[in-house]
């Protein structure tokens, strides 16, 4: 039953994606063009995140940030980095849209826990670790619960550690809802538009064992 249900999750994703690409063709056309027109540089920022299984893979965003850096050569807070329309691209989501290419790839689904950076790997605990047990997804449950914003990393994993134990169609289906209004009432923008994510720093308890935020 298990795998039937997953089979049909990816015949979703795999069907939403491709539409989505051919009818939002000429806005992500008009998006890359604002970027390359208005700031130097690649019109996608391309990272490498942890996916199903803690396997890597380059996750595809709109650049939102100016290649600036101090006199040492390190980039510049990523406040002082946006810029207009970047903000803007962060505030409405539109810099998620190149991730329906990482969706037709099988790299990511429309629903799953947010896909982040390699470095995070070995911070993590081995519970925390289950969060890859799933595709990482564009949205996750713990943006809903959360209204979009990271209060507090040991609260969004164990939200997404609930969503693996917990995944249903009809739960995916609500949160897609959910995420969509949120969008479009633009919910939790403010931390995204302004490029305040929060660098998830474990702390090591006395047992020197096991790993907690």
């Amino acid at each position: 039953m298990k795998y039937l249900t997953r089979s049909i999750k990816r015949f979703a994703d795999l069907l939403l994606a491709g539409i989505g690409i051919i009818l939002l063709s000429p806005l992500l056309a008009v998006i890359a063009l604002l970027i390359k027109c208005t700031s130097r540089g690649s019109v996608f920022f391309i990272q490498e995140r942890v996916g199903l299984r803690g396997r890597p893979f380059h996750i595809y965003k709109f650049r939102t940030m100016l290649e600036l850096r101090d006199a040492e050569g390190r980039f510049l807070p990523d406040q002082q980095r946006i810029n207009t329309i970047g903000r803007f691209l962060r505030a409405t989501s539109l810099d998620e849209l190149p991730q329906l290419l990482n969706i037709l790839q099988g790299q990511m689904s429309f629903i799953g826990p947010r896909p982040l950076p390699t470095s995070y790997l070995p911070r993590y605990s081995s519970e925390q670790m289950r969060r890859h047990e799933v595709l990482p997804g564009m949205a996750s449950y713990a943006d809903v619960i959360l209204n979009r914003s990271v209060p507090d990393w040991e609260t969004v994993f164990k939200l997404e550690v609930w969503y693996v134990d917990n995944w249903t169609l009809w739960l995916d289906l609500r949160i897609f809802v959910r995420i969509a209004v949120m969008v479009l009432l633009r919910r939790g923008a403010e931390q995204g538009a302004n490029g305040q994510m929060p660098e998830f720093l474990p702390i090591k308890t006395t047992d020197g064992n096991r790993i907690v935020r």
